[in-house]
């Protein structure tokens, strides 16, 4: 897992000639950040940075909040439906939505060239929706009836009880939410036309794979002084979109191992 991301670290570091020339592999050759420094520079990779932060943040706040309550909902044994809905959500689990019907459904909504698009469509999920059900039918029952016996409803169970005790299975799925999001460009590529719209996926799907005259390489390569290594500045945008998720990943990890081991037992 490491290997690539050290070979692309060095790749993006390396000069021009031994990139061009695949001559790099573990270790920087001829050291330089001049394409750092010219990517750092670019105001659509600042732009890009900030619509993923916007519908990672917004996304993994929507998904947390609809997510919980549903499952908190379907652990209630006097929910009219409870084991319909199970069934139901059970299906799409098994059977995903095909991209037409999901296309028009999110065209019939006007969330076409919206942010809404890539938010809204993935905010909830038969996996998390399981997982996060299994950890509350976790949470002792008697601290359910204490809460009742002192007067409250469902909903003040819900808020005062249950979401604080649920630290460890909401970082988990703010985990696999927030990782998923941030690394899609399918969905951009699908219903965004815009291109100020982009998220930095989006855009990097466009310079890795695309020439470098249709996605803006030669004037980052001659700001850089590196129009003959295209490769160096695509290994630099590789790492510039990883970064944000590497830095954050570390303070989640414990959190993630314990909610998953959690959510996956019921005593």
């Amino acid at each position: 897992m490491v290997s690539p991301l050290i070979h692309l670290l060095s790749v993006s570091l390396s000069d021009p000639k031994f990139a061009n020339n695949k001559l790099v592999v573990l270790w920087p050759k001829g050291f330089q950040m001049n394409v750092y420094e010219s990517l750092l520079h670019m105001k659509t990779m600042w732009r890009a940075m900030g619509v993923s932060l916007y519908i990672t943040i917004l996304g993994t706040l929507l998904c947390l909040i609809m997510t919980s309550a549903l499952a908190y909902a379907l652990t209630r044994p006097a929910m009219p439906g409870r084991k319909l809905l199970l069934k139901l959500i059970l299906v799409t689990f098994i059977f995903p939505v095909p991209l037409i019907p999901s296309y028009l459904m999110v065209k019939e909504l006007g969330m076409i060239n919206s942010l809404w698009s890539l938010i809204i469509p993935g905010a909830v999920g038969a996996y998390n929706v399981f997982i996060m059900k299994t950890f509350f039918q976790g949470i002792s029952s008697e601290l359910v009836e204490a809460m009742k016996i002192d007067g409250s409803g469902e909903a003040g169970i819900y808020i005062r009880l249950v979401l604080p005790l649920s630290g460890p299975v909401l970082a988990t799925i703010a985990l696999f939410h927030s990782v998923g999001t941030w690394n899609s460009y399918f969905g951009a590529m699908i219903y965004l036309r815009s291109k100020d719209l982009y998220p930095l996926q989006m855009l990097l799907k466009n310079m890795v794979a695309t020439n470098a005259a249709d996605s803006g390489l030669d004037s980052i390569a001659v700001d850089s002084g590196v129009l003959s290594s295209p490769a160096t500045i695509k290994a630099a945008a590789i790492i510039f979109s990883m970064a944000p998720i590497v830095l954050v990943y570390p303070f989640l990890q414990k959190y993630f191992v314990k909610g998953a081991m959690l959510g996956s037992l019921k005593e």
